[in-house]
Parts: C-alpha cells; sequence; structure tokens
C-alpha cells in the first residue's frame, strides 16, 4: 500500500496549503483534532438508524438519520484526510485501510438511501446494516489508530509532573550560540533552547504533533511574531507563549520560565499559564 498512500499522502499535501482551512480542518482554532468528534456524528446517526431500522417504528426517521450521517461524512472525511496526511508511514498504513472501510460504508449507506427512495425498505435495510458493519470495522481501525499508534495524542511532555517545584539550574548563557535553537536536557526532558541578545526562551523540544525535534526546526515571523517551524510536519509554535501557529499539531508547546543568575546560569521551571 506504500505507493499509493505515498502519493495520495503528498497529493493532498499539494492541495492544502498552511494556511487557515487547513488549521480549520485540524481543529487548531479548537485546540483538538477536528476529525474524531465530526466522525462520531455520523457514526451515531448511522447507528441510530439501525436501532429504528431493527423496531420498524419510522421509516422517515431512519431515512433522515441516514442522510444526516452522509452529509457530514464529507466534512468528516476532509478533517481525517488532512490529518492523515501528516503520520507517519506505519500510522498512515492503518488510515488507509480505515479510510477505504469508511469509504465502502459510506457507498453502502448512500445505496441504502436510495433504495429507500426508491420504495424498496427491505433491501435498503440490509444495505445498511451491512454499512454499519463496515464501518464499525472503520471506526475500530480509528480507534486503534488513536489510542495504540497515538495519532492525534500529544506528544509532548506534560512538563509539570516530571519537574519538581521550584528554579532550575540549565546552562551557562556563554555556552548558547546566538539566535541558533539548541537542545539541553532538564532531568528526563530535552528542552528547546534559544538565546536572544542577554534573554533566552526555552520550551519542551518535543513537538505535540508527533514529538518531531524542534531545535531542529527554522525560526520564522508569523504576523509578528516569532516562531518555530517543526522540522517533521511543518508545525509552528510562538515562542513567547508555544501557542500554535499553525498545525498539524493542535496542543501548545509547553514553556519554561527563565531567569539569568548573576554568574550567569540559566535557570528554568515550568510556566503555569
Amino acid at each position: 500500500m506504500d505507493k499509493p498512500i505515498k502519493s495520495l499522502a503528498t497529493a493532498v499535501r499539494a492541495k492544502l496549503r498552511p494556511g487557515k482551512l487547513r488549521d480549520l480542518l485540524h481543529g487548531v482554532p479548537t485546540g483538538k483534532p477536528l476529525h474524531p468528534p465530526l466522525a462520531t456524528v455520523s457514526l451515531g446517526c448511522w447507528l441510530s438508524a439501525a436501532v429504528l431500522d431493527l423496531t420498524s417504528i419510522d421509516p422517515r426517521a431512519a431515512r433522515l438519520l441516514l442522510t444526516v450521517g452522509i452529509g457530514n461524512a464529507l466534512p468528516t472525511a476532509a478533517a481525517g484526510l488532512t490529518d492523515w496526511s501528516s503520520l507517519h508511514r506505519e500510522q498512515q498504513r492503518v488510515g488507509f485501510v480505515h479510510m477505504l472501510a469508511n469509504l465502502t460504508a459510506l457507498g453502502l449507506f448512500t445505496a441504502s438511501v436510495l433504495s429507500r427512495t426508491s420504495g424498496r425498505e427491505r433491501a435498503g435495510r440490509m444495505l445498511s446494516f451491512t454499512g454499519l458493519a463496515v464501518g464499525g470495522l472503520g471506526a475500530y481501525l480509528g480507534g486503534h489508530l488513536a489510542y495504540r499508534l497515538a495519532a492525534g495524542a500529544n506528544h509532548a511532555p506534560q512538563v509539570t509532573h516530571l519537574v519538581p517545584l521550584g528554579w532550575h539550574d540549565l546552562c551557562m548563557l556563554n555556552d548558547l550560540p546566538q539566535g541558533r535553537p539548541v537542545a539541553r536536557r532538564l532531568g528526563y526532558i530535552q528542552l528547546f533552547v534559544l538565546r536572544h541578545g542577554d534573554g533566552v526562551t526555552v520550551l519542551a523540544d518535543r513537538c505535540p504533533h508527533l514529538a518531531g525535534p524542534l531545535h531542529q526546526g527554522r525560526l520564522v515571523v508569523e504576523d509578528g511574531e516569532v516562531c518555530v517551524v517543526c522540522p517533521w510536519h511543518g508545525s509552528t509554535f510562538r515562542l513567547d507563549d508555544g501557542a500554535v501557529e499553525h498545525g498539524p499539531a493542535t496542543a501548545p508547546a509547553p514553556v519554561f520560565e527563565t531567569r539569568i543568575r548573576r554568574d550567569g546560569t540559566i535557570q528554568v521551571r515550568p510556566s503555569l499559564t
């Protein structure tokens, strides 16, 4: 599957350049991935329609639920495809089968609605039940992708429980290059450290998207704010507060407060804001 996966992922990234639409599909404005809640709406509609089919209470309500689920599948697929295009190849393989299963289910539900509107209610129900079974397989693979392969999860370390309270010595200011990010360790955590003049900016070095090394990224200016771009998938974070400027990441990069002692030692502690 790697050849079609590579071709499709490349085509999606080429069509959806970094910008507001891509950020919206990733879920950057809400701080959470957009695809999972949208998928829940469609699957919930189709499952509810199956319940109505089993009880034969209201065929019109079942058709309405199926139609709502089909209509919602379009933005759901757009968000999922956008997320999928920026995953690792191992995750993309599972996501590709997940996508094929969901496309098959969507075709079956569409055929079910067409059969029902043409008066073939029994055939429509059978198609709907088959679509629910295939969609259930797709949902299982989606859960495997999220919970076992950690696609969409926050990969940045939650620093507050890994670093004791108070200030901690990090390194000497004079040991840092001017204007170039480097990596330094604080206990279990690797940090992104950038010296600018006599000041220092410190973030957790692992990108929240898929743990890419931020210190290897490039510095850019977005809307007047200095940002760092992850070298793996292009997630962009503001240096002053770690906020996401562009996806695919939706969670901010953890920020550390800094101070410099008289002897030039940089001290850090996790920011509480």
